[in-house]
């Protein structure tokens, strides 16, 4: 079995994965292009308790900014392993190949290996410096308060980002990046002055 969409460098998903109450809980996960596929989870969270009990999950690719956000830094659990916003997934069976510590936090790798597929809807893809930037923001909010990271930068980080998203996003990435600074306590332009 294949991967619905080309997998290149690392593609960002959100990945559904069953909790011990069957309802299916949404994250963000960065999956590794290769043979197989790989991905890593850090700290003690749910998806990687429910690949170490369940053994499997969904990598959904979606293209809704606000889908993403709730899934990164929110708590989103659903009754269906495929999210409407899903463009294209694909099942996967999750072994654990590798794990260690670093500056303190805990951290599993996994194959990924796709077990069924589907394409949803096909779009004509685009370029749109808004949208990056909301993903990019998710990654520095993710890091606020863990060890091993300079808060100052990470909010320099996202005023940078959420910049971005005023000039070049649409109503969608301007709703997401509100979305980050609720779910992540990061106050926008509180950090104007520090080093990026």
């Amino acid at each position: 079995m294949t991967w619905p969409v080309s997998l290149r460098g690392v593609t960002e998903t959100v990945t559904t994965t069953r909790g011990p109450t069957g309802r299916w809980n949404a994250a963000a996960l960065g999956v590794h292009a290769g043979d197989p596929a790989t991905a890593r989870t850090w700290g003690k969270t749910r998806t990687r308790r429910n690949f170490d009990r369940e053994g499997s999950g969904y990598v959904l690719f979606v293209s809704d900014p606000v889908v993403f956000v709730e899934a990164a830094l929110g708590v989103h659990e659903s009754d269906d392993p495929v999210l409407d916003a899903a463009d294209a997934w694909a099942a996967v069976d999750a072994c654990s190949v590798d794990s260690g510590t670093t500056s303190g936090t805990t951290w599993v790798e996994w194959e990924l290996t796709p077990t069924e597929q589907a394409v949803e809807r096909q779009r004509v893809p685009t370029t749109n410096r808004g949208y990056g930037a909301v993903i990019e923001a998710t990654v520095a909010a993710s890091r606020l308060g863990v060890a091993g990271y300079d808060d100052a930068r990470l909010r320099a980080r996202l005023d940078y980002f959420d910049d971005v998203v005023a000039r070049c996003g649409d109503d969608a990435e301007q709703r997401a990046m509100a979305r980050v600074a609720a779910l992540s306590g990061w106050d926008p332009g509180s950090a104007r002055n520090e080093p990026f």
